[in-house]
């Protein structure tokens, strides 16, 4: 990947509904060169969607919550099975393993503190937890899908 692909790339995050020939412009290339870069990006998984991006609160989804989870178990069939589950909860917009104390956190969205009951029960039956722990996000300070490419 070479700079004009970043700078591509640069530009995509930001404004996906530019045209090709705008992006072309600003990277310094004619509109087919530059869209053929554009497809080759997606072809090796680079570019991996394009969506659009929602405004939680707008679509009634106003309480973030992050919520750690210690295994209940430490085996592959565990820890599988608890991957799948998790996943399977639309509530959860990110999952991640991790190393520290919690073996994973949760980015939960939900409508209130009600929603948010129901998402745990539903979370905690489905697998044997050994500890899980939730924080409300209190305010936003930062939030972009915008990866630094230097």
């Amino acid at each position: 990947m070479d700079s004009i692909d970043k700078a591509i790339l640069r530009l995509l995050q930001k404004d996906l509904t530019l045209s090709v020939n705008d992006i072309a412009e600003q990277v310094g290339l004619s509109s087919t060169p530059c869209w053929r870069r554009i497809q080759l990006l997606e072809k090796q998984g680079v570019i991996k969607h394009r969506v659009a991006l929602l405004d939680a609160e707008k679509v009634d989804l106003g309480t973030t919550v992050f919520v750690q989870v210690k295994a209940g178990k430490h085996d592959d069939k565990w820890l599988t099975m608890f991957a799948a589950h998790a996943s399977s909860l639309e509530e959860v917009v990110e999952f991640y393993r991790m190393s520290g104390e919690y073996d994973y956190m949760l980015k939960v969205l939900v409508k209130d503190l009600k929603a948010f009951d129901v998402f745990y029960k539903k979370l905690v039956s489905g697998a044997a937890l050994s500890d899980v722990t939730s924080s409300f996000a209190m305010e936003q300070i930062k939030y972009t899908t915008v990866m630094p490419l230097r």
